[in-house]
């Protein structure tokens, strides 16, 4: 499984967690992109969607989501959002 990492400086707070640790791992062979907010230990999740999962602690705050098929997800959500954005300048202009 190889990973790769990335740390974020944001200095967001979310529920009674600070987000400045936030890190992502992308696991390439399975496709998989997990953003850890807090190392605190797993307690529940939920399926927001189709390969989306949120993480809770025992608090039931964020700390952390899994997303499957990564790279589909990313570029679709890329896609969407810049096809959103050219046709409101279509529109204003």
């Amino acid at each position: 499984m190889q990973q790769h990492t990335n740390k974020s400086n944001s200095d967001l707070k979310q529920g009674g967690l600070y987000m400045n640790k936030t890190r992502m791992a992308y696991f390439k062979d399975e496709d998989i992109l997990h953003v850890v907010i807090s190392d605190e230990k797993e307690a529940n999740s939920i399926e927001l969607s189709p390969n989306i999962t949120a993480e809770m602690n025992e608090r039931g705050e964020l700390i952390g989501i899994e997303i499957l098929e990564a790279s589909s997800f990313i570029r679709d959500s890329i896609l969407e959002s810049s096809q959103a954005k050219i046709l409101e300048f279509k529109k204003a202009v």
